[in-house]
């Protein structure tokens, strides 16, 4: 559960720490898969892209509760320039989707972050 003063900080701030929560989940994921550092590298960049974590959020957005709702949705509102290779749309939910892994992560609430991540691996890497 996302804490009261974790929901009222900065959804920015929460997507920047987001990214290196949810990159070191699936860098360990591919670590235990093997393979040589360079392929690891590109396997890893695919699944943190924006598009794939747009996609990841589509498939655990059912599994929310208001609270994650609301800070994906936050952060989905706030006025970004993302890469110029990517949509603005794809961009924001994917800031969002990273804002909430954030959120979670300040919360200590490893517990969800775990389930979260259960529910995009069991979709997406059969």
């Amino acid at each position: 559960m996302i804490t009261d003063e974790v929901y009222q900080m900065d959804v920015l701030s929460l997507a920047f720490l987001g990214d290196a929560v949810y990159e070191l989940l699936v860098r360990k994921v591919v670590t235990i898969e093997g393979g040589k550092a360079n392929e690891l590298h590109k396997k890893a960049v695919e699944y943190v892209s924006a598009n794939s974590q747009c996609e990841d959020l589509s498939l655990i957005w059912n599994s929310l509760d208001a609270r994650e709702i609301s800070i994906v949705k936050r952060a989905r509102n706030k006025r970004l320039h993302g890469p110029k290779n990517t949509k603005p749309q794809v961009y924001t939910l994917a800031t969002g989707f990273e804002a909430l892994f954030g959120a979670l992560y300040l919360s200590e609430d490893f517990d969800r972050i775990g389930e979260l991540f259960e529910m995009i691996k069991e979709e997406k890497w059969k």
